[in-house]
């Protein structure tokens, strides 16, 4: 049936064993068959042209539908082939790996026991690096990021597959220590008396820093004691009492429990930090690896980012 309809979309016997990479009897042979399976004729030929029956002209449309339905089998089979069997390789930031994947991974292999992983955490780098691993899940400037076009992560020119997991809420906070010392900001402009550990800004070596509180906004360009590109580091600096830091809030979850940290301005709200992404080769979009996974980080790292149970 499916030989039909291809016989009949390429309006000869000639083309469709060309197309299907049969010899031209074996097209004769099967419309032959089916016509005796079936008790009708389908089609009259001559040399120069194929003409369709009554009956042909009914049984055409099912018959096409069974030749899609071929076709994307056989589209989908030359995905599996291609598709690897072998452990997923993952490569994360190192910051976002430690508080958020790691948690995550253990769970990820009871629900998925078939597919081992690789994790590594540390510096994303290059494109080099970043090419030896099936994912990468950064989380730097996603102005810096290859738009989520065709391609792989090395090799050519080819782009990767970017699919945004979330954006960490940022907070304020210091020591207690550092507070009782230097005072509790009451405003967002009593900030500018202190030392402000912040992220790295992309114009300079000052920093602007947006807050609201409803309608209220409030902008204030500050010299940071401190300017990192490493929450990590961030952190450390804020927990060691150096000054009021700007950080990810899931970072700062134990030491508030623990009363270690203190909010800053609490009622005041700052924009989220850059979106922690999941890049990986176009090749790889349909490998049910790389599917499962990118899903369940998906589902699971919004929650997190959010202070919230995932399950």
């Amino acid at each position: 049936m499916a030989i039909f309809a291809k016989v009949v979309n390429l309006n000869g016997f000639t083309a469709a064993a060309r197309a299907l990479k049969v010899p031209k009897a074996g097209i004769s042979r099967a419309i032959a068959e089916l016509e005796a399976e079936l008790g009708l004729s389908l089609m009259t030929r001559t040399t120069r042209r194929l003409t369709l029956t009554p009956a042909g002209e009914q049984l055409l449309p099912q018959c096409r539908a069974i030749l899609e339905t071929t076709e994307q089998v056989r589209q989908r089979a030359a995905v599996l082939s291609t598709q690897h069997d072998g452990a997923l390789r993952v490569l994360a930031d190192a910051t976002y790996g430690r508080v958020l994947l790691a948690p995550l991974v253990p769970r990820f292999l009871e629900r998925y026991p078939q597919i081992p992983l690789e994790v590594e955490l540390g510096e994303i780098g290059s494109a080099a690096t970043a090419a030896r691993y099936d994912l990468v899940l950064r989380a730097d400037a996603l102005s810096d990021a290859p738009p989520p076009v065709e391609g792989g992560l090395g090799g050519g020119t080819a782009q990767p597959i970017v699919r945004v997991l979330g954006a960490p809420p940022a907070i304020l906070c210091a020591t207690p220590a550092y507070l009782q010392k230097e005072g509790t900001p009451a405003a967002p402009e009593d900030l500018d008396r202190h030392g402000l550990l912040t992220p790295e800004s992309p114009t300079g070596p000052l920093f602007m820093l947006r807050l609201s509180q409803g309608a209220r906004r409030a902008e204030l360009t500050v010299r940071p004691k401190l300017a990192v590109n490493d929450p990590a580091l961030l952190h450390s600096a804020t927990a060691a009492g150096l000054g009021i830091g700007l950080l990810p809030e899931f970072l700062c979850r134990a030491g508030l429990a623990a009363q270690k940290l203190r909010r800053v301005l609490p009622d005041w709200e700052l924009p989220p930090q850059a979106p922690l992404r999941a890049e990986y080769p176009a090749d790889l979009a349909e490998d049910a690896r790389v599917r499962a996974f990118v899903d369940f980080l998906a589902a699971n790292v919004v929650p997190a980012l959010a202070g919230r149970p995932t399950g």
